[in-house]
């Protein structure tokens, strides 16, 4: 296990260096300068100023090296447009994000997976399918559609959530309907396939010709193995929520990294743009690490070399 988490730890920081010299490189192929959009209605001498202070006028090679090398020593560099490093400007949106990926997991996790453990022990019942009906209409909606129509009816019409910003546990609510919703689909579909095949292993049913009760069979012995696939996939969606939630940030103004790497993009703010790369690609891969270490745990039969 040691010498595997030391390849693993070793492939992540080398995906992360590749995914940084991507962004780094392309976006500044991107249309814009930044120099000009700091500077404003200024006249070319105070632009050439800015791009002297933002070291745009050095080879792209050159900026790469000076920004590796910053990278190194844990420097993430000095947001242009805030004029605040990066960093400690990362470290206060992340919280926020956290907070709303965290929320919309747990509600996945204690809803998808009971509503899968229900539709696939009444197999063809009238549950079983407005559970499907249900998993479906939640993967077709999208989540900003979803989000304009919890505020239209939440909001709007019946004045019962706030809309915009975060100033309490109230403003948390359609956020994360808005993002879970399909997790929950997904989760559900998940579980419901897992189950399925698990229970028609042979030592589910020797342990009901045993005598166990039926809900022991199911949530001691069936569920342990079929969460495995179901923790692949939700431990994916993780990662990808975590950089995916960028639309509702925005869409409710939520003060986390989705929303702050949206204007950083429009303001072509390299340094934070950059900087919110690498966590966003050192989040992602971390998760997948640490499934992977989780296997072990929930079946003994895996072992890694």
């Amino acid at each position: 296990m040691i010498s595997y988490l030391t390849r693993r730890s070793a492939y992540l920081v080398l995906s992360v260096f590749v995914v940084l010299t991507i962004v780094f490189f392309v976006f500044r192929l991107a249309p814009g300068d930044p120099a000009q959009l700091i500077a404003g209605q200024q006249t070319k001498e105070d632009v050439e100023r800015v791009r002297e202070y933002l070291g745009l006028n050095d080879p792209v090679l050159v900026q790469y090296a000076n920004y590796m090398r910053n990278l190194l020593q844990g420097k993430l560099g000095r947001s242009a447009i805030l004029q605040k490093d990066v960093g400690k400007t990362i470290a206060q949106k992340i919280p926020a994000t956290l907070l709303l990926v965290g929320v919309s997991m747990v509600l996945t996790v204690l809803v998808g997976v009971p509503l899968g453990v229900i539709s696939s022990t009444h197999v063809q019942s009238m549950l079983d399918y407005v559970v499907i009906c249900g998993v479906v209409a939640l993967l077709a909606i999208p989540n900003f559609w979803l989000g304009l129509l919890l505020m239209n009816l939440l909001s709007v019409q019946w004045g019962l959530l706030p809309t915009f910003g975060f100033r309490g546990l109230a403003y948390v609510i359609m956020p994360c309907l808005a993002v879970s919703a399909r997790l929950i689909a997904i989760a559900t579909r998940m579980t419901r396939s897992s189950m399925l095949e698990v229970l028609g292993e042979e030592y589910v049913t020797v342990a009901r010709s045993k005598g166990l009760s039926e809900s022991r069979v199911i949530y001691k012995h069936a569920l342990r193995s079929a969460l495995i696939p179901v923790t692949t996939e939700l431990g994916l969606q993780f990662g990808y929520l975590f950089g995916g939630s960028i639309v509702i940030e925005v869409l409710f103004g939520w003060p986390g990294l989705g929303r702050l790497l949206m204007n950083a993009i429009n303001m072509r703010d390299y340094s934070l743009v950059q900087g919110i790369t690498v966590v966003y690609a050192a989040v992602f891969l971390a998760i997948n690490l640490i499934i992977d270490v989780l296997y072990v745990y929930m079946d003994p039969r895996i072992r890694y070399t």
